[in-house]
């Protein structure tokens, strides 16, 4: 038997119109014939219409009257759907398919009139709203034995809705929910998905409403205007889970006073509507969501419930803060199950709550160990997420002076404890027989944890923190200009190459004070200074070297802990991939920035004079006289030492006597290096999430959140590297005095000798 042959004339860009006695018209747009049968597959035939009308099939509805009921549409959206429209027609060959895109659904939805059966009720995303309310028919559940369809076809009554001003009707509410509810005998899966519509009813028409009766039998609702008779009542419906409208009062009298103090925006409802938007725009900001639901909703939020609600939108976006640390244990066996050879741990307290977290990939192992110089720079990062904690890191330098991250950690709180067992962990992962030189704080433990972890290593403090802490010890004693030249003259002495411009440069703080002086004495310059220190820092003088990997966890601080892991790994994987494209074309033997420093030597070095020598010392004469000893890398302006490039009165004797200055560079500064330290990859941990089930017998544990919150009021941001760091004090005009000003000066001759 051959298949029933049906011309579908598919109209797509006009309007639908209700008419007097409630059935609907379609006016304007484009038309087009199109052959289905029996045996079309929906697939096909939207394909045929996206040829015609070069319309996207993603955001296409497709709708259809049943014969003699222009009142309903009915909604094709599978393979039988469409089979039973052509058996529908009877003899009829012909059939008008209107086609709808996501603008024109909207566009035409406050002219569409609420279908009523079984699947009436609106129960999806609220934004946006693709499809107008309608009726989808499955006559799996409908069709009675002789295959007809059993279903009752009503016309709506109109509902006497509080008065609007013109700018309400333009809210996306009004749009989009004022046919939620739509009278008696409408039929809801649950109380919730009544609950949920009623709520989007009292936006859409602008009245508050409150339960007289609300449990898991009956729901009886009142308008909150005084008097008004409004009222609604539902129960379950006999021998069935649905829910059903009994009774209805649809008169409204309070022409909606009483909107304003009850429309029931809660943050579940206000995060539901902002959840897309938050997706596209992660850094949407409460005030901005405020206005937004003000203007599209004409509902008014204060701040802190625009925050609120966008704390639950970014927990149903990216998953349950308490839940991310329970995933702790399956994640780090997950990281070493992807990156083998990774060194990936974490620790609990006695009350199963986090403690700690520490991860090293084998990518930033091997690079490390291979190319990269033996420094490593410790440094801490505070994480402003929801359960707070802090970040420590430990970063290195590549060939090129690029930030190559080594290992990190995220623990509850800065302890000399957490720094510690980081300590211990980063040696398990970076274990070498070379010595390490740390740049790091002489604080929060490390001052006696370093030692006592590493062997062999070399503890340089960070200048920054150490300049910091002088001038904090010198405020209120010295005035800003006083404190200003100390802390200049300090990093002078720090930098300085040799004893003696160290000791100028601290006899220049003796004169302005010599309790300065003594506190840098003090200090333990072998520890910071050019002049004393040991091991090769190559002239980083600060901690906080890593400023591109901080960068990382700022952008991903307010994610769930196994998200902002993953958001720095996946991080780090993309910048070893594009650092190692990128050095296959580079051409010279030193990276790009070395290269650059080489040549800057290289010219100043054309100037100088250089007295031969039979050994390997060699006399530079310029605007200073050096001695240069070429078989021990050395010279008295230290600054071949310092950088682990030749200098300039080393490269004037390279000249000179005929020798290839590339010959005297570190080999940590050549490209070699450079490939070496990014030859490995990091690969990505496809899924955190917790199996369901112990698939390994082992014993479950069980991690909870810290017991620390993120307080009210605006995160204090980590400051960064500035050459300035004092800030002007307040002076008295009257007694020359710091910390006040003359109105508020205390001192007692001064006051006197006014008066008098």
């Amino acid at each position: 038997m051959a298949a029933k042959k049906v011309i579908a004339i598919c109209q797509l860009g006009g309007e639908f119109v209700t008419n007097n006695d409630g059935s609907l018209s379609y006016s304007g747009g484009d038309a087009h014939a199109i052959g289905i049968d029996e045996k079309t597959l929906l697939g096909d035939f939207k394909s045929e219409i996206v040829d015609v009308f070069n319309c996207s099939a993603d955001t296409m509805s497709i709708k259809y009257f049943l014969p003699g009921n222009t009142k309903t549409l009915i909604t094709i959206s599978k393979d039988k759907d469409l089979q039973r429209m052509v058996n529908f027609l009877g003899d009829t060959n012909t059939v008008y398919v209107f086609v709808m895109t996501e603008e024109a659904a909207i566009r035409n939805l406050s002219n569409m009139p609420a279908s009523r059966s079984s699947r009436t009720t609106v129960s999806e995303a609220v934004v946006p709203i693709v499809d107008p309310v309608d009726t989808r028919i499955d006559t799996d559940n409908t069709d009675n034995a002789d295959g007809q369809i059993d279903m009752e076809l009503q016309e709506i009554p109109s509902l006497s809705v509080p008065g609007c001003s013109s700018d309400d009707k333009h809210h996306k509410a009004a749009q989009q929910w004022e046919n939620t509810i739509t009278g008696v005998d409408q039929r809801f899966n649950s109380f919730s998905e009544f609950r949920e519509a009623l709520h989007k009813f009292s936006i859409a028409h602008g009245f508050a409403y409150r339960y007289k009766k609300n449990d898991s039998h009956r729901v009886t609702v009142k308008c909150k205007g005084q008097n008004c008779p409004w009222r609604i009542y539902a129960s379950r419906l006999s021998t069935t889970q649905l829910i059903c409208i009994k009774k209805m009062n649809t008169d409204h009298t309070c022409e909606g006073a009483a909107v304003k103090a009850g429309y029931r925006a809660t943050r579940g409802w206000v995060g539901s509507i902002i959840k897309e938007k938050l997706k596209v725009s992660p850094n949407y900001k409460p005030k901005a969501i405020a206005e937004d639901i003000k203007r599209e909703y004409g509902i008014q939020l204060n701040y802190s419930q625009a925050w609120r609600a966008k704390e639950i939108a970014r927990e149903q976006l990216q998953g349950s803060y308490k839940e991310a640390y329970n995933q702790l244990p399956y994640f780090c066996e997950k990281i070493k199950e992807t990156n083998p050879g990774s060194f990936a741990s974490f620790a609990t307290k006695e009350d199963s709550s986090f403690h700690r977290f520490f991860v090293s990939f084998r990518a930033s192992i091997v690079g490390f160990k291979e190319g990269c110089r033996p420094l490593i720079f410790l440094d801490s990062a505070p994480l402003n997420s929801k359960y707070q904690g802090v970040l420590l890191a430990a970063t290195t330098a590549d060939a090129d002076d690029g930030v190559f991250p080594v290992a990190f950690s995220i623990v509850d709180a800065e302890t000399d404890e957490n720094w510690h067992w980081f300590l211990l962990e980063l040696k398990s992962a970076v274990a070498t027989s070379q010595p390490i030189t740390f740049v790091a704080d002489f604080q929060n433990g490390l001052k006696n944890s370093l030692p006592e972890v590493f062997d062999k290593c070399y503890h340089c403090y960070c200048l920054r923190h150490l300049a910091e802490k002088l001038n904090k010890d010198l405020k209120g004693q010295f005035s800003h200009e006083a404190r200003r030249f100390m802390i200049s003259d300090f990093y002078a002495a720090a930098y300085a190459p040799t004893r003696e411009a160290f000791q100028h440069s601290v006899d220049n703080i003796k004169n302005i004070s010599p309790d300065a002086y003594n506190w840098v004495i003090q200090s333990e310059p072998v520890h910071w200074a050019n002049a004393f220190c040991g091991g090769g820092r190559y002239n980083h003088m600060t901690s906080n070297f890593g400023q591109q990997f901080y960068s990382w966890v700022s952008e991903a601080h307010e994610l769930p802990i196994t998200q902002m892991i993953d958001v720095l790994r996946g991080n780090t994987m993309q910048a070893f991939y594009s650092r190692g494209v990128e050095s296959n074309q580079w051409v010279t033997r030193l990276t790009p920035s070395k290269e650059e420093n080489l040549q800057k030597e290289t010219e100043i070095a054309r100037s100088f004079q250089v007295l031969l020598s039979h050994g390997s010392t060699f006399e530079v004469r310029g605007e200073s006289v050096d001695s240069v000893d070429i078989d021990h890398w050395d010279c008295t302006c230290k600054g071949w030492q310092l950088t682990g490039l030749p200098c300039c009165h080393a490269i004037a004797v390279f000249i000179t006597i005929g020798r290839n200055p590339y010959d005297y560079c570190s080999r940590y500064f050549t490209v070699e290096s450079y490939r070496l330290t990014y030859a490995e990859s990091i690969h990505p941990v496809p899924n955190v999430d917790r199996p369901h089930t112990d698939e390994s017998n082992q014993v479950v544990v069980t991690v909870t959140p810290p017991p620390t919150r993120r307080p009210p009021g605006r995160p204090k941001m980590k400051q960064t590297e500035s050459d300035d760091i004092i800030k002007r004090q307040l002076q008295c005009s009257k007694c020359k005095g710091l910390g006040h000003n003359k109105k508020t000066c205390k001192d007692s001759s001064i006051v006197q000798g006014t008066l008098n």
